[in-house]
C-alpha cells in the first residue's frame, strides 16, 4: 500500500470523524444482504478505531452494495489503479489472499482485517500476510513456480511504466536469487520460518518486500 494512497484512507478517515452520519451507518450495517460484524467487535479485532471503521465501511458499501465482492468485481476495481498494464493475476493472487474463509468472497470483515495488517500490522504480521499471498496453493509451503507466478503477475501489472524496461527473464532471475537465499535446508520448498527469517535478515529482499508493498 503506497504512501499516497495511506494518505487518502488517512485524510478520509479525518472526515469521518466530523460525520453526521454515523448513526447512519451502524442502521445500515443491517440493511445490506451480507451483515458485518459490530464495529465494536470489529474495533477490537483490527488496529481502527469507530470512526475509522465507519468511513471504511462507507466506501466499502459504494463499491459493494451487497456486502460482499467478488472476484470479478475485485478485479475491476483493482485494475483502476493500473492502468498501464494487466492487473489481473495479480488482483486474483490478492482476492485469494483476501478471501481467508476461501469462499469465493470478500467481505467488509475480510477487507478491514486484511488492510488492518498491511496499514499498521507488525513486520512479523505483514511477513505472514505476504507469505500466505505467495502460497497460491495454502498447503503451508512456497515452490519457485508459486514465487514466479507471483513476480511475473506484478510485473504484468506494471507494465511499461518501469524504467528501464524489464526484460522478460527479469522475474525469473530474481526469482532464483531469492529462492536460493530463502531455501535454508534445499528442499525445494520455503517454509513460513524460513521465509520470514530470510526477509528479517536480509536487508536486499526487506527493501524488495517494501517496493512489491506498492501494489498491494
Amino acid at each position: 500500500m503506497d504512501a499516497k494512497r495511506v494518505e487518502t484512507i488517512s485524510a478520509r478517515v479525518d472526515a469521518a470523524v466530523s460525520s453526521p452520519d454515523s448513526v447512519e451507518d451502524e442502521l445500515e450495517l443491517s440493511a445490506v444482504r451480507h451483515r458485518p460484524e459490530g464495529l465494536e467487535q470489529l474495533e477490537a479485532q483490527t488496529r481502527f478505531s469507530r470512526k475509522e471503521l465507519q468511513i471504511l465501511y462507507r466506501g466499502f458499501k459504494n463499491e459493494c452494495p451487497s456486502g460482499v465482492v467478488n472476484e470479478e468485481t475485485f478485479k475491476d476495481i483493482y485494475s483502476q489503479f493500473f492502468p498501464q498494464g494487466d492487473a489481473s493475476t495479480y488482483a486474483h493472487f490478492l482476492f485469494n489472499a483476501f478471501d481467508t474463509d476461501h469462499n469465493g468472497s470478500v467481505s467488509f470483515e475480510d477487507f478491514v482485517m486484511g488492510l488492518s495488517i498491511l496499514l499498521r500490522g507488525t513486520i512479523q504480521e505483514k511477513l505472514n500476510w505476504a507469505f500466505n499471498l505467495y502460497d497460491i496453493n495454502k498447503d503451508g509451503y512456497i515452490t519457485k513456480e508459486e514465487m514466479l507466478d507471483i513476480m511475473k503477475a506484478i510485473y504484468d501489472m506494471m507494465g511499461k511504466c518501469t524504467y528501464p524496461v524489464l526484460k522478460e527473464e527479469t522475474p525469473r532471475q530474481h526469482v532464483e536469487v531469492f529462492f536460493q537465499k530463502m531455501d535454508k535446508n534445499k528442499d525445494g520448498v520455503v517454509t513460513i520460518d524460513e521465509f520470514i527469517d530470510c526477509c528479517q535478515n536480509d536487508e536486499n529482499i526487506m527493501r524488495s518486500m517494501h517496493l512489491f508493498e506498492n501494489v498491494l
